[in-house]
């Protein structure tokens, strides 16, 4: 007998399977929760793992061929390629060129994708993505499936026992990408404005009433897993959202966010403010021993930056910077921007680094053009952009202690303001084309 969740779980993925050959956006959302959740770890998928089934691959799959059979409904806004896509495929060679022209990656690949598989399907899936996720109805949609996620991984976090912590932090929930503890808080980290943006837009209690256990349960988790740098990018996050909040709803926001915090601080423990209080400590103080092997692993990967300008090759910092630190051999930088530019050198992390400014300033652009929609849907485009560019902001300063540069969840976001520049140019377009029908009428 299966439980019900088990059945729940198989029918929602044969279903989506489906779904997602007549309508792409379905596959784009069953994607994002198996990554978000990773069924392969849960155990109501237990009974099926003797199936072979890659739930992954097969949505990937479905997606591509609802978006090679439905290509004719698709509306790409103004242009086919955005500038951000023609960044992430710069990106993309370089990290096949150094793979190809860099030294061979020993051992740490063996049993997982190696960087540049891994991100080659990272650029499939946002391409998908950014050509399919194109108005404000698909947009809504794949933002409420975030929500849902961050919802069912607070539970799942909320409900472990005990056994569950290690060295006092929770680990083990989620998907592949998740397994260390630091790489989920700052998914959840920046979770924490989408889930404020929907509750900000929600015209319908129901929908409101989602987003209250989903904020609490996601901020819960953040404290469990006693992460620094989801801290460090919550902290940042806040004061940008002050600095950029829309002036229609400042005062909501400010009022939102003294509340957030007043709740944060309600569910954290004795454990988390201690480890909080060693992020900054005084000059007479001894720092922890995390927060200095930090600082060597990244000082030695400048100096790897300055042997070899052109990177140490993707994949290859783990059997390099044993090398500089022999007592660190293995070791990650601990370090987003670190990495990218020790492996892929500064031309990799110059385009990294304008795929950052692109998706910014993506922001500020909708912010300014959604001036040319009526006032209703103008407004909702401004929250929308406000809300993704302080996910932006917080999955970036996470980055500065938290390595995830060859993750989805970083690029996901990253080019998200893209949606959401197709979803702009085609309700522009719709709108326009609606103006010339009432003119010719009249």
């Amino acid at each position: 007998m299966f439980s019900i969740k088990s059945l729940i779980f198989i029918s929602l993925f044969f279903i989506t399977v489906l779904g997602a050959v007549f309508l792409p956006h379905i596959g784009v959302y069953g994607y994002l929760a198996d990554y978000c959740i990773g069924p392969s770890g849960q155990w109501w998928e237990e009974p099926f793992r003797g199936l072979g089934l890659r739930y992954s691959f097969t949505l990937a799959l479905a997606t591509i061929l609802g978006f090679a059979f439905q290509r004719h409904k698709l509306r790409f806004g103004y242009a086919i390629l955005q500038g951000q896509e023609i960044l992430i495929l710069l990106f993309a060679v370089i990290a096949w060129v150094s793979f190809f022209t860099g030294s061979p990656t020993i051992a740490r690949y063996s049993t997982v994708d190696h960087p540049t598989v891994k991100f080659t399907k990272i650029v499939v899936f946002v391409f998908l993505m950014t050509h399919i996720i194109t108005d404000r109805n698909k947009f809504n949609g794949f933002l409420w499936v975030f929500v849902w996620c961050a919802l069912v991984l607070g539970l799942q976090a909320w409900g472990l026992p005990r056994r569950s912590f290690i060295s006092g932090r929770l680990e083990g929930i989620g998907g592949a990408d998740f397994a260390e503890s630091n790489f989920l808080a700052a998914f959840m980290a920046a979770m924490l404005p989408i889930i404020g943006i929907q509750l900000l837009r929600s015209k319908k209690w129901l929908s409101k009433l989602l987003c209250l256990p989903a904020a609490a349960f996601t901020a819960n988790t953040i404290v469990l897993y006693r992460s620094r740098g989801a801290f460090v990018g919550i902290f940042v996050g806040c004061m940008a959202a002050m600095l950029m909040a829309p002036k229609r709803h400042k005062k909501k926001i400010v009022v939102g966010l003294i509340l957030g915090a007043l709740g944060g601080l309600y569910v954290t423990d004795q454990q988390f403010l201690e480890r909080m209080t060693t992020i900054v400590v005084g000059e007479d103080e001894q720092r922890d021993e995390s927060s200095v092997s930090r600082l060597r692993l990244w000082q030695a990967g400048i100096q790897m930056v300055y042997d070899k300008p052109t990177g140490i090759g993707i994949g290859n910092w783990y059997q390099t910077i044993g090398r500089y630190i022999p007592d660190y051999e293995g070791k990650d930088s601990h370090n987003t921007f670190v990495k990218c530019i020790a492996e892929l050198g500064v031309h990799g992390f110059f385009i990294f680094a304008l795929v950052i400014i692109f998706a910014l300033n993506e922001t500020r652009k909708i912010r300014k053009f959604s001036g040319r929609l009526p006032p209703e849907i103008e407004n909702d485009f401004i929250i929308l952009a406000f809300g993704i560019c302080i996910s932006i902001v917080i999955i970036l300063a996470c980055g500065l202690t938290i390595t995830m540069i060859y993750t989805e969840t970083i690029w996901i976001l990253l080019m998200l303001p893209v949606c959401l520049r197709r979803s702009l140019e085609n309700a522009i377009i719709e709108h326009e084309a609606g103006k010339t029908e009432r003119a010719k009428a009249l």
